[in-house]
């Protein structure tokens, strides 16, 4: 009697195991929030026209995104048509431009390192990414603004319905670009940059190769702008624009609610 007793309680015991497994299997797994994936296309280019002057990506174009993102818990690549360092225009890290944003950027050596190390534009992948972002300074209207990596990047993210933010001097990055039908990508969109009136401030308006808004407003694009050096940002469907370095923080809290 007492093997039977014995016997049947592991019987018991077993079976209750068994039912067990078999209510934990039929409850659904938790799913994990998917982290959203940006690429960052910085300029390569370091000359001032031919002024003689270093110019490059301004910094707090940079930084204000990116830890915006980063605390945001977005995973970012950093790419450039040359790779390896992205150069920094000098003037973006005099005492007058600094921002809490630039200044934990010089205290964070883990992201000045990665900065010096980006990867080829030519190996990316739009595939890969949620999104794209463009930071500004005067480089892009140089090299971004022609490279045919970053143009078929931003057309195969217009196609595929994927958000394409750039602030500044960085809407240059659209004057090549186009739609499906051939129009400019631009046309009939609502988007701002670096007004003619901020350019001519700087004095550059004769060094660069052509002007963000008059560029903008011939590609027909719905062209708007604020008071010189106020913040300003439009979002109109995949397109994200902010016109000068204080609109950085706008563009990134754009760029994160259509990744939502």
């Amino acid at each position: 009697m007492k093997y039977i007793m014995s016997a049947l309680a592991i019987i018991v015991t077993v079976t209750a195991c068994t039912m067990q497994n078999k209510t934990n299997e039929k409850q659904p797994q938790k799913e994990q929030k998917q982290v959203k994936k940006v690429l960052f296309v910085l300029t390569s280019h370091d000359q001032l026209g031919n002024t003689g002057e270093k110019t490059g990506l301004w910094i707090e174009e940079f930084a204000a995104p990116y830890y915006a993102l980063k605390d945001a818990n977005v995973s970012i690549t950093l790419a450039s048509p040359k790779g390896g360092q992205a150069p920094i225009d000098p003037k973006s890290e005099s005492e007058d431009f600094q921002t809490p944003a630039t200044k934990r950027f010089y205290a964070d050596k883990e992201t000045q390192r990665f900065l010096a190390n980006t990867m080829l534009l030519s190996d990316v992948n739009e595939a890969d990414f949620d999104a794209v972002f463009y930071p500004g300074g005067h480089g892009p209207l140089w090299d971004l603004s022609e490279d045919p990596n970053s143009i078929m990047l931003i057309e195969a993210f217009h196609k595929n319905n994927k958000p394409i933010a750039a602030v500044c001097h960085a809407p240059a990055v659209l004057k090549n670009t186009k739609n499906t039908d051939g129009t400019p990508l631009v046309k009939g969109k609502n988007v701002t940059g670096f007004s003619n009136t901020e350019e001519e401030a700087v004095q550059l308006t004769n060094v660069v190769p052509f002007l963000v808004e008059d560029m903008l407003i011939e590609n027909k694009g719905i062209y708007s702008k604020v008071a010189d050096w106020n913040p300003h940002a439009i979002k109109d469907g995949l397109l994200i624009t902010g016109q000068n370095p204080a609109s950085s923080e706008k563009v990134a809290a754009l760029l994160l609610e259509a990744l939502k």
